[in-house]
Formats: structure tokens, sequence, C-alpha cells
């Protein structure tokens, strides 16, 4: 099983594949989602900050960095709203992370909607909300597995990335990866 999961170092190896195999048809809708990389990154980064996930930060913050993401922007996101660095569709890509993610706290409301709609439309509403989601699911996983913080290496190029993005092989040592270290067999 995966060292990458420090819970379930004894899991049966097959279960783990076909439930990161699921997430991973997630991350290959985002890719080809429309949506802009540098805008999904914020999300993911968002989502983490709002959920605690310091493996996930690690991970897109290193992302973000490596596909040219300001240290300014990176630093200013946990408070997004009173910055001047962000576009009305990044905010608004924001906006909706944030409801979304504290979904028990507002079960998303519909002036938070109604803004969202402003800047984008039906069918980015939806590949951003599955975006949230897919972020939130992986906190889940990272959080309540404990994948070890600071293990995550991007991939060094763009095309490389996006096309490692959907691939069982990603990343070494990284439960978004698909490569699921086992040790010695």
């Amino acid at each position: 099983m995966s060292r990458s999961f420090q819970r379930v170092s004894q899991a049966d190896a097959g279960n783990l594949d076909r439930a990161m195999t699921a997430m991973y048809g997630l991350e290959a809708y985002l890719v080809h989602s429309g949506l802009e990389r540098s805008l999904i990154e914020l999300v993911k980064i968002r989502a983490s900050h709002l959920n605690g996930c310091a493996y996930c930060i690690d991970m897109h913050t290193k992302d973000a960095r490596t596909h040219g993401e300001s240290e300014q922007r990176l630093y200013l996101l946990a408070a997004w709203q009173e910055s001047p660095f962000y576009s009305e569709r990044e905010c608004a890509a924001l906006l909706w992370t944030d409801a979304v993610t504290k979904v028990a706290a507002g079960h998303v409301p519909d002036d938070t909607y109604e803004a969202v709609r402003q800047a984008f439309s039906e069918d980015e509403l939806v590949s951003l909300t599955w975006a949230v989601a897919t972020i939130n699911a992986w906190n889940r996983i990272c959080i309540g597995l404990r994948s070890p913080v600071g293990t995550y290496q991007p991939v060094s190029s763009l095309t490389a990335a996006d096309e490692a993005c959907c691939s069982p092989r990603k990343h070494a040592s990284s439960p978004e990866s698909g490569h699921l270290d086992r040790g010695p067999e």
C-alpha cells in the first residue's frame, strides 16, 4: 500500500487503486473543462486554506509557482477579498469556492450564485463547482489518511503537467498522483 497515506499503509492496493482512479477521472474532467489552469490552482489553494489541508496547500502553491503564479498573489490568497491583485472573474471563483466549501454555513446563497453568474456561464459554473468539489474531496482524503506534507514535487513544464494530471503516474509519492509507492514488494 502507499506510504503516501500514513494511516492506511497496509490497505488493499487494488482497492486504493480503484478509488484513486475515480479521483483521477475528476481531475481529467477539470483539465479539459475550459477553465484556466491558473484559476483552478487558485480555487484549489483557497479551498485547501479553508479546510486546513497542508499537503494540498504545499502541492498547489508549488504547481501555481511552476506555472507562473506570483508570490504576492499566493501570499494574499487567504485575504483575497481585501486584495486588488485578483480579476473580477478570479474573485467570483473565490467567492464560489468559499461558499461551496463552507456549504453548511450558508448553503450557497442565491446572491452568491447571482454574483458568480456575472463572471461564469452555466457550463463554466458546472466546471467550477466540480473543481471545488474535487479539491474538497482531496483535502478530506489527504487530511484523513495523513499524506506527508512537503513530499510533493511538481512537474516542470506546463505540457508535461497537463498531460500527467490524468495519468496514473503523475508525480512520485503523491496521493493525487496515481503513483502508489508500495515500498519493497
